[in-house]
């Protein structure tokens, strides 16, 4: 009983409370609450909504998903990604700034997070990694850099018609510096200014904070607003009200794909997350309950009128860092968000944006990863293509993006079919001197006997490359007129499925009536089994199947020679 509790209520597994863990878990709440909420703020802004949309996802879905997700160390709320990923599904279907922008957002976090509920229920999370990491890092950077082109505007105060096409909108922004706001510029480049001072020289100073509220005190005293700059403003005081989301049958329809695709990446983003956070704290999580607790989460969002939300790496490894031992932690930091909802939104009017775009762009900085897209190339040309189309696919679909990874994930399962399509297969092999068959060129080997041909295929048998394996087999009689035997060398066949069963058949067959005998070495006991159910080793004769690669060479040799 109290196991099963657990699952469904995972908080009660947290570690016990003492006073020492307390104090940790208070500091970290803290220290993470001084971050996230000016990221609250920013993240809105990135999301397309209202900056109080901001901080009321980061209150009660960031209770809600530390009290059901698995991992206690994970803060929920806000996250640059997601933020986007909200913006891009959006644009297509109503107006940036729009009642019903807002209302769509609401909309998008419950069905994103109901699919993630519903993946967790099914118990399919493992199915999330067929989202390959070539792909994954492809779109990662393509995203940190629209993120970043989305923010010039506001940094420049530049005010602009958005189009269907991010790069184009970008370009005519670059290209009309005449338009840009001086003021403006002047505190977006301040604003950067402090935070990389402060993340170089004073790291352990909450410099985001401190960066927030000395520029807007600055623009308070300037008077900023009343000359041109655009500020957050007025922020309605009090917490949010629990309202059931518009439901709009035709937005629904059309946003399912791009709620898919956000379900999909900020589960991907909180996933590593947790996967730091268990290496680091020695702690077991659970993928499937994870994903109902961001599920969970993201549909808090939505009834309390609210924006997507996702597990934050940056405030997770800051929470970490702070010793945090338990979920007390997030409930600290959320009760900050609602101190700062009920007696401080007062003090965010002057709040420049060009700040929050500052924030914005530098949190991307940490996205951007190029090595792993040169790391995708070294691996394999397959990769490296799979990476590289997602990453300018992503910026082409602008602002689209979430069209960009669904062409890398199809580009990357077309490709890993077309891999397992045409494997791996050694036609000219030599007998090592370690009594393996490999390959005679590479290795330098002598050459078989004429009468012996042998082949490594190095893939699982199935119906898809059956043809590829017999054109092989084929081309390895026309290469040794001589043969007397076929040796299959089946070290790397991990599975067979009925179409290869069949080839085996057919193949035996054909080479029987040609006076050549088909033989194998080193099958493994999986693939021997399947060949026992179905009568293979009958047919091919227990005489011809062989433990080891040696063994079969020198007794098919011996055969030779009688």
């Amino acid at each position: 009983m109290p196991n099963l509790l657990i699952r469904f209520f995972p908080f009660l597994g947290w570690q016990r409370f003492t006073a020492q863990t307390v104090r940790e878990d208070v500091i970290a709440g803290i220290t993470v609450s001084l971050v996230a909420i000016p990221q609250a703020l920013a993240y809105a802004q990135l999301a397309g909504v209202p900056p109080y949309y901001g901080l009321y996802a980061a209150f009660i879905p960031t209770i809600i998903g530390v009290l059901f997700g698995s991992s206690a160390i994970l803060s929920t709320g806000p996250v640059a990604m997601t933020s986007l990923l909200t913006a891009a599904s959006i644009a297509p279907l109503a107006a940036a700034g729009s009642e019903q922008f807002y209302a769509f957002a609401i909309l998008l976090a419950l069905l994103s997070g109901l699919i993630q509920i519903g993946f967790g229920l099914a118990r399919m999370g493992v199915l999330l990694n067929f989202l390959s990491h070539p792909v994954l890092m492809g779109f990662i950077n393509a995203a940190a850099l629209i993120i970043a082109l989305s923010q010039i505007p506001a940094f420049l105060g530049i005010s602009i018609i958005q189009s269907k096409h991010l790069l184009l909108d970008s370009w005519n922004v670059l290209t009309n510096f005449d338009a840009l706001h001086g003021m403006s510029l002047a505190f977006g480049l301040g604003a950067i200014a402090l935070l990389y001072l402060f993340k170089k020289f004073l790291p352990k100073l909450p410099g985001v904070l401190l960066t927030v509220g000395f520029l807007t005190w600055v623009s308070f005293m300037v008077g900023f607003a009343e000359h041109g700059g655009r500020v957050v403003g007025v922020i309605p005081q009090g917490l949010p009200s629990l309202t059931v989301p518009s439901f709009d049958w035709a937005a629904i329809r059309e946003m399912l794909p791009a709620a898919f695709v956000l379900a999909l990446i900020s589960f991907v983003e909180a996933m590593s997350s947790c996967k730091v956070i268990a290496f680091k704290t020695r702690t077991r999580w659970d993928e499937n309950q994870e994903l109902i607790g961001q599920g969970l989460a993201k549909v808090a969002a939505a009834f309390c009128q609210s924006m997507p939300v996702s597990g934050s790496f940056s405030r997770s490894a800051l929470n970490l860092s702070a010793n945090a031992r338990t979920g007390l932690s997030s409930l600290i930091s959320a009760g900050f968000v609602f101190a700062t909802l009920m007696f401080f939104t007062g003090a965010l009017y002057h709040l420049p944006k060009p700040v929050l775009a500052a924030m914005i762009m530098m949190a991307v900085v940490n996205l951007v990863n190029v090595k792993s897209i040169q790391h995708a190339w070294q691996a394999s040309r397959d990769d490296g293509i799979a990476a590289t189309t997602t990453f300018f696919a992503t910026l082409m679909f602008a602002p689209n993006i979430q069209d960009g990874i669904l062409a890398g994930i199809m580009l990357s399962l077309v490709l890993f079919f077309y891999r397992r399509m045409r494997p791996r297969i050694i036609i000219a092999l030599g007998l090592h001197a370690d009594g393996t068959l490999r390959d005679a060129a590479r290795f330098d080997l002598p050459s078989l006997p004429p009468q012996i041909g042998a082949l490594r295929f190095d893939s699982s048998l199935l119906f898809f490359n059956v043809a590829y394996f017999e054109d092989a087999v084929l081309k390895l009689i026309q290469r040794k007129p001589d043969a007397k035997y076929i040796l299959i060398v089946g070290s790397g066949i991990n599975h067979l499925d009925g179409s290869g069963v069949e080839i085996f058949y057919s193949l035996s067959k054909h080479l029987h009536d040609n006076d050549i005998t088909l033989a194998f070495s080193g099958l493994k006991m999986q693939v021997l089994e399947v060949m026992e159910r179905t009568g293979l080793i009958e047919t091919i004769g227990k005489d011809n199947i062989f433990s080891a690669d040696r063994i079969a060479i020198e007794a098919l040799q011996a055969r030779i020679n009688a």
